[in-house]
């Protein structure tokens, strides 16, 4: 292996490690503070799923650019700002590091007095009788699409000039923590296709049946914040000239 590809490999590591991190700070502190109206509450899941951006931002973010999400490197490959090669890197180490997470937090969860995973979950996401309110379908597919927009977007206004750099953790962070208070009580919050997809592999039954709405969903949102973020810079590059 020469060190062009030691320096590829680098970035794909990163993005197992941030994602992993992600969700079993994340999907953990909605399984194990008993849902929405456990110890911790909406704020307190919002705030660990958000923290996790934050503190993995400043961790992996000088090496791969901290996406640990799909649909945030999916954006970038359709605004041109990452490779092809480097896409498919990147959703294999997040996937696998989403489902590393998992495992684990299902290990944590069958070793306390919990009832196990049927009893706590593992912060997998859902509609209908899964959602907390009963949404449908409909309005979770709208609702992730929105969602993942209103993220997606920020993540590539914040990351888009050098001068950012020092708090683009922390608005991407606080960013994902917002969306989290609204969507919580909706669809458990996805935005990110790999933190959808591990969970489910390990619940099976409906969250694995209603798992493809929040890869679907958080991807369409994220090409729809690629285009209107290539228009807005294409109109102010034409503004400059």
């Amino acid at each position: 292996m020469n060190l062009s590809e030691v320096s590829f490999m680098k970035k794909y590591v990163a993005e197992f490690i941030g994602t992993f991190v992600l969700v079993l700070f994340g999907c953990g502190t909605a399984a194990l503070s008993g849902g929405i109206g456990g110890v911790t509450g909406i704020v307190g899941i919002a705030l660990a799923f958000g923290l996790s951006i934050v503190a993995m931002a400043y961790c992996i973010g000088n090496v791969s650019g901290c996406h640990i999400n799909p649909a945030v490197s999916f954006a970038m490959l359709l605004s041109k700002r990452m490779s092809g090669k480097d896409f498919v890197g990147y959703v294999i180490g997040q996937v696998l590091g989403a489902i590393a997470a998992s495992a684990v937090l299902m290990a944590i969860v069958n070793s306390a007095d919990l009832g196990g995973i049927a009893a706590t979950g593992l912060g997998q996401n859902g509609f209908g009788e899964a959602s907390a309110v009963g949404l449908s379908m409909g309005g979770a597919f709208l609702v992730e699409v929105v969602l993942t927009f209103v993220f997606v977007l920020t993540a590539m206004g914040v990351t888009a000039s050098e001068k950012m750099g020092s708090v683009a953790g922390v608005v991407i962070g606080l960013t994902l923590a917002f969306v989290h208070i609204m969507g919580i009580p909706l669809t458990g919050t996805s935005v990110n296709p790999a933190r959808s997809l591990a969970p489910a592999i390990f619940m099976g039954g409906q969250a694995l049946e209603q798992v493809w709405l929040f890869i679907v969903a958080p991807l369409l949102g994220a090409a729809i914040a690629a285009l209107v973020w290539v228009f807005l810079v294409k109109n102010k590059k034409e503004e400059l000239a």
